[in-house]
């Protein structure tokens, strides 16, 4: 998870510059039960809030007040007077009222009949196709963006802490959340301006970065990554809202009248419009879901304001509360457009109201819409690899003319603060321990040292086995990198190897040549579709934890040179060649073949030479930074790999002759509320005689850990094949099963279920000249497999079990095992 180094960061850094008034408490009825969405306003005043669903709330104004006004319909109104300008804590109980005969009061679950908010909503569905940017065939606006990272609920104890000696001056800037009522330091800052350019009839949107600004940590690629994963784009209109790769059902949403209650509470002018306002709230607990309220428009039933909250009980992780508001004005009298999109996050450990954590903070403003000026096809087409340093450097003056808003003093402190932050020998300190821990790499001048997650390994041939590596690091967008490893084992007494480099010698289409050496162990058949990377290294090779025995390894030596193009973005063109020799590192596995058909001959180690062609086709990931190397936001996306290699006999004094065919296809499914699906289809064709060394084996795991793509119940080597096809469907439905049973919802656990399957055959010719001893099974019965599990166990377990479908009777046929797995995620 890429907010890892956002909740490290938090533990680091934390203007008292206090609003007029301020107040906060909770509203209750006669039985002291809490009265969810409530109205909460200053008197005589348009300042207010809603309660939230547990009747709390937490208003501020610039402006002096000295009393609230609390209503809410079937109660009485009441006026609360404001001894102080801060006022916390208030409890404020409303009495029995009496009912006016033209307001229908809905308590707890409302009625899907003879309902007026429904029917407002259902035209809301029949227009939302005719509202807004929706109703021209092409548009253009102005758009500024700032994206704010705070840390939360600081108070004295914790600005006394020891980590902050030396750092004290960061509490100048300490403020207080009109959302929340908690103070926060801001951490950090980013502003934006661009031209939006969208095309309706071709369903394109292209934003053109004109100016950025940024304090803190803008080299961070992770941070990076991790705002542009937060902060995803999204339609209010749409049936589901992605966050945090999860799918809300949005109030708006056709599916809506079974998800959410809805109540039509008032109607008034809003801009001289007359809108009807409706509250909605979850019909059930630990659903993906939110509550708030809206304003409609009553002839062209646009949305003219909403507010929404992700309920408490929602099942997310790491995230305590997610607050979003929209504001649209009217146009030519009938046509809406957003004008303001204010998101907040509160990122927590745990949702306990007291919890430390992290605010992320996105407001963007539109302005200077144009129509229908229509522009090429051609114009929407991505930029692959273009970076624009002029937009980076643009002067104060430059910002202070085309901010659309001001920024507030305190906002404007962040930039000073910062600055003076990154200057203090502590606190970058720190900050080179959390980056350590978040890229497993320790930095120090040019060079990055790791990975660290890497130092230590097991298998039978090695024994412990201990690694060290180092790579080039001058930033995020070296144009190049050199990389080294050496490891040793303990058990066989031998150094292993591995050097590599890359060089991007055009940078528009990403043209980069590499190459390198590798001399180690290896489990050979890891994957079926194979890679030429000379550092990777599975955790079948050299995991600590394994079952069965792990022997049959090979000793691998890898030359390769590559160079790889990427003219369309996400589309990537590889070739090269590779030299590399096979030989069994064990002596009790065996990689011999017959040198001939009529056995005569036999060869125990494998010399091959071959060309390699991949084309990699990734729609909608979304690459963060212009380097070498890049990293991407997590968002899923689809993935298809088509892979050649030609091998060339007496080349080097390689071998074999043959051809391999390979194609991997993996879609991510979002299905609404019910979840996410992952489908993985590979397959794959040998043309010539090639021995076990050059086969397909079916990935096994013999390891206590889940491994992508392998097949829980197979040990090593127990299915090889020369031609495959495998189809793997999983299925996470992200508790929604769990969350209707009722002592299991406030777990918070995950349903996950599979299956995996797997068919192959081996020609004659390959089986005649196979000398290892190993008896080649192939499934050529499709080998199936299915799993179910539970994740999010103490929010970062996952446990599979996983059940043998068929093949009971091979020879310690494994038909049942437990995989755990860990992982940090929403």
């Amino acid at each position: 998870m890429k907010d890892k180094l956002f909740l490290g960061l938090v533990l680091l850094i934390v203007n008292f510059a206090l609003a007029q008034t301020k107040v906060s408490g909770i509203v209750v009825d006669n039985t002291n039960h809490p009265v969810p969405y409530a109205n909460v306003i200053f008197k005589n005043s348009n300042e207010g809030i809603v309660t939230n669903e547990d009747g709390r709330f937490y208003l501020e104004s610039a402006k002096t007040y000295t009393s609230i006004i609390v209503s809410f319909i079937g109660f009485e109104t009441k006026e609360v007077p404001l001894t102080k300008s801060i006022n916390y804590n208030f409890k404020i109980q409303l009495s029995d009222g009496q009912q006016l005969k033209e307001v229908v009061i809905y308590a707890g679950k409302t009625s899907k009949k003879n309902n007026p908010a429904l029917d407002i909503l259902r035209k809301i569905w029949e227009r939302k196709r005719k509202n807004g940017l929706n109703m021209f065939d092409q548009y253009k606006m102005e758009k500024y963006e700032k994206v704010e990272f705070d840390m939360n609920s600081i108070d004295s104890a914790y600005m006394k802490n020891k980590i902050f000696k030396g750092m004290e001056f960061i509490f100048k800037q300490v403020d207080t959340s009109e959302i929340t009522g908690k103070t926060y330091l801001p951490i950090f800052i980013n502003e934006s301006l661009y031209d939006v350019y969208g095309d309706n009839t071709l369903k394109k949107v292209k934003e053109k970065l004109k100016a950025n600004k940024n304090s803190g940590f803008e080299s961070n690629q992770q941070i990076l990554s991790f705002v542009k994963d937060l902060y995803s784009d999204y339609d209010i209109y749409s049936n589901h809202l992605t966050f945090f790769d999860k799918s809300f059902t949005s109030p708006l949403s056709k599916t809506g009248i079974d998800t959410y209650n809805y109540v039509l509470r008032d109607s008034a002018f809003v801009d001289k419009k007359w809108c009807y306002n409706i509250v909605f709230y979850p019909r059930r607990k630990n659903e993906l879901t939110f509550k708030g309220d809206f304003w409609v428009n009553d002839t062209t039933y646009a949305i003219k304001k909403i507010s929404m909250a992700v309920t408490k009980s929602a099942n997310i992780n790491w995230i305590k509360d997610i607050y979003i508001e929209q504001e649209f004005e009217v146009m030519n009298d009938s046509v809406f457009l957003m004008t303001r999109d204010y998101m907040m996050s509160d990122f927590a450990l745990n949702k306990k109201e007291n919890s430390k954590g992290v605010y992320g903070k996105r407001t963007s403003l539109y302005r200077n819409h144009e129509f229908n000026k229509k522009k090429p096809t051609s114009f929407y087409k991505d930029e692959v690899n273009f970076i624009d340093n002029e937009v980076y450097n643009k002067p104060e003056e430059y910002w202070k003319e085309n901010r659309f808003e001001k920024l507030t003093k305190d906002e404007l402190g962040v930039y000073k603060m910062l600055d003076t932050l990154k200057t203090v020998k502590k606190f970058n300190q720190i900050y080179d321990l959390i980056t350590m821990l978040d890229s497993g790499y320790f930095h120090n001048g040019i060079f990055d040292y790791g990975p660290l997650f890497t130092i230590i390994g097991n298998n039978e041939v090695e024994g412990l086995r201990l690694r060290a590596g180092m790579r080039t690091y001058f930033g995020a967008s070296d144009p190049w990198r050199l990389q080294a490893y050496t490891a040793y084992g303990f058990k066989d007494n031998k150094f292993k190897y591995g050097i590599s480099g890359k060089w991007m010698i055009e940078k528009q289409n990403r043209i980069i040549i590499s190459a390198g050496n590798r001399r180690d162990i290896e489990q050979t058949g890891a994957s079926l579709t194979t890679s030429n990377n000379i550092l990777g290294r599975s955790y079948a090779s050299s995991g600590l934890f394994t079952f069965g025995s792990n022997g049959k390894l090979t000793n691998v030596n890898l030359t390769n040179l590559e160079i790889e193009v990427e003219p369309v973005k996400n589309l990537i063109f590889r070739t090269g060649f590779s030299y590399r020799t096979l030989e069994s590192a064990s002596p009790t596995f065996s990689l011999d073949y017959y040198t001939d058909l009529s056995q005569t001959n036999t060869k125990s180690k494998v010399n091959q030479s071959e060309v390699n062609f991949q084309i990699e086709c990734l729609p909608n990931k979304k690459p963060i930074g212009y380097g070498v190397e890049r990293d991407h936001a997590d968002s899923p996306f689809t993935t298809i790999f088509i892979n050649y290699n030609q091998g060339f006999k007496d080349v080097l004094a390689s071998d074999f002759n043959y051809k391999k065919v390979q194609l991997y296809y993996k879609q991510p499914i979002i299905i609404g509320p019910l979840g996410r699906s992952n489908l993985t289809v590979e397959m794959g064709k040998t043309f010539g005689n090639v021995p076990l060394g050059l086969m397909n084996v079916v990935p096994g795991n013999q390891s206590l850990f889940g491994i992508s793509n392998t097949f829980s119940n197979l040990k090593y080597y127990e299915f090889v094949a020369d031609q495959y096809m495998t189809l793997k469907w999983d299925h996470n439905f992200g508790g929604r099963l769990f969350s209707r049973i009722p002592f299991m919802g406030k777990l918070n656990w995950r349903e996950i279920v599979g299956i995996k399957s797997v068919y192959g055959t081996v020609s004659e010719n390959n089986k005649l000249i196979n000398a290892s001893g190993l008896i080649y099974n192939a499934p050529d019965k499709v080998y199936w497999e299915y799993n179910a599990g539970i994740g999010n166990i103490f929010k970062a377990f996952r446990i599979d079990f996983s059940w043998r479908g068929n093949y009971l009777n091979m020879p310690d046929a494994n038909r049942f095992s437990i995989k755990g797995s860990f992982g940090f995620y929403f």
